[in-house]
């Protein structure tokens, strides 16, 4: 039995492990459910199973499929394809289900009681998410990494994103691809052995995480109640560079793909709970022991999100000339009004300033992309500036309602706590007007107050690009979702193998689910 976590407080120390053949190291995939759709997630762990045996790999794997699902409907569908799994792969592979009766601190303790009750088995452990997919090749890479580092607890690799089809969706995947690759390197290089975690896509030395990642909960400043800690996955990664153990982000190991919600509003809704869970970080940031690169983590998270409420005070600054008016009288000497003028003398020269900074990297990587020869991969010079320069204009138009959206996240975490955690929807579905109008109504209402105020002349001209998103957020919410063809991505143009092995197996599981008898499965 593996001994559990020590708790955040509690410094270890790393001791060495053993460097083992490659091929000797047992290694579990993990793959954490709750309300997904079995077809899906089997599917894709197929496919991994599939290519591990193609490349005669399959020996030290073992699959567990880790179910914290409610719905009775679901976890009875899922029972089935893990029998319809078993029939295909258990002469290769151990292959075992487990769902359990209280999902007693969600993901983070469906982790831990598999670790509690089943790590000791295994050396180490992939951890996956419900939309995870991962090459054969990539697994047997980070293996290999880790199997020959003896001081290495925690291996992240570059997801990449698949699947995606409502417009959204495509600009998130076109970024990751002509842009994230930047993003990467220099994460790479800069963090060395104190990377980040980012929850999945990962391989984990299961002594290490036993012995220094356990996690503890913190305390309400709302309620007084015990809370969990939301966004574990940096703090986990934290608390491993703290006992020694080092933590590498490779994202030159190519084959780890992941999908992104589909519309705007589920990114939100997803980007909520994000919010809440970086925030909780800035409370563990003196805490003892940990690396300053992983205290930087955990605040640059928390800042993220911070920076938002910072820019919707200066677009009210830069809205109202006149706001920034104030008294500067002394000794009784009548007060010197100061203006701001909205962008223009030097206003425009900030401007041009916040410009280059948020584009900068972006025009680095487009200019890099060309000039290596790459643009061929995103199907030509042409179609590829094409791209780049919507993804820039969508981006741009979406940007302020997403800022509106982010200051709404940093309140309701601040003064709420209210659980905001729910079951993503991975296969997106078109919502309601009313249902998008009710959630947008905040950017709707402050939109038309910022119209109201340029057509009266007291708001500068300047913020009109930015009310005219805000007002207009209800419809570019639902067009978010349509789907298109626009902004192709390397892995639209060339779909990589495993992806076409899990949609073949993706669609076989769904097949047979409807064929398959349906009866209860009880919880474990």
């Amino acid at each position: 039995m593996v001994a559990a976590g020590l708790g955040l407080w509690r410094k270890t120390e790393w001791r060495g492990a053993p460097v083992l053949p490659m091929q000797r190291m047992s290694v579990a995939i993990l793959i954490p459910i709750h309300n997904e759709d079995p077809a899906a997630v089997f599917g894709n762990a197929a496919a991994l199973l599939e290519d591990l045996a193609a490349k005669k790999a399959a020996e030290g794997f073992s699959l567990y499929v880790l179910s914290d699902t409610r719905d009775e409907a679901i976890a009875q569908r899922e029972w089935q394809a893990f029998q319809l799994l078993q029939m295909e792969q258990a002469s290769r592979f151990e292959i075992f289900y487990r769902r359990r009766a209280e999902n007693t601190d969600r993901k983070t303790g469906n982790i831990a009681d598999w670790v509690t009750g089943w790590g000791a088995r295994h050396e180490a452990m992939l951890v996956l998410d419900a939309d995870s997919l991962m090459s054969a090749d990539a697994v047997l890479a980070m293996r290999e990494v880790l199997a020959t580092d003896p001081g290495l607890g925690l291996v992240q690799t570059w997801p990449r994103i698949l699947r995606a089809e409502g417009m959204f969706a495509r600009v998130q995947q076109f970024v990751t691809s002509a842009h994230g690759w930047l993003l990467a390197r220099g994460l790479q290089a800069w963090t060395g052995g104190s990377a980040n975690y980012w929850g999945h896509n990962a391989i984990i030395r299961t002594r290490a995480f036993a012995a220094a990642a356990g996690l503890p909960h913190l305390c309400s400043r709302i309620t007084r109640r015990e809370t969990l800690i939301m966004s574990h996955d940096f703090v986990e990664a934290a608390m491993l560079r703290r006992a020694g153990w080092r933590v590498r982000f490779l994202p030159e190991i190519d084959g780890s793909y992941e999908e992104t919600p589909t519309s705007l509003m589920d990114h939100i809704q997803r980007d909520r709970r994000w919010c809440r869970g970086n925030l909780q970080h800035l409370r563990l940031l003196a805490a003892r022991g940990l690396h300053p690169v992983s205290r930087f983590h955990l605040l640059q998270g928390a800042v993220s999100y911070l920076l938002a409420p910072v820019w919707l005070v200066l677009m009210a600054i830069w809205a109202v000339p006149h706001m920034s008016e104030m008294p500067l009288g002394v000794d009784g000497a009548p007060p010197a009004p100061m203006l701001v003028e909205g962008f223009g003398s030097g206003g425009g020269l900030l401007l041009v300033a916040v410009l280059l900074m948020l584009l900068g990297p972006k025009l680095v990587s487009v200019t890099s992309i060309l000039l290596s020869g790459r643009a061929k991969e995103f199907g030509g010079v042409g179609t590829f500036l094409a791209a780049a320069l919507a993804e820039i204009a969508i981006s741009v138009i979406y940007a302020p309602i997403l800022m509106v959206q982010q200051v709404l996240s940093v309140i309701t975490a601040t003064v709420s706590a209210r659980d905001i955690w729910a079951a993503q929807r991975r296969g997106g579905g078109e919502q309601s007007w009313a249902v998008l109008l009710r959630f947008h109504l905040p950017e709707t209402l402050l939109g038309a107050t910022a119209v109201i105020g340029i057509g009266l002349g007291v708001v500068t001209p300047w913020l009109a690009p930015i009310a005219l998103s805000l007002v207009l957020a209800v419809p570019l919410s639902w067009l978010s979702d349509r789907r298109t063809t626009m902004l192709a991505s390397p892995e639209d143009l060339s779909l990589p193998e495993i992806a076409r092995r899990a949609g073949t197996a993706r669609a076989r599981y769904a097949t047979g689910l409807l064929a398959a008898p349906r009866y209860a499965v009880a919880a474990e």
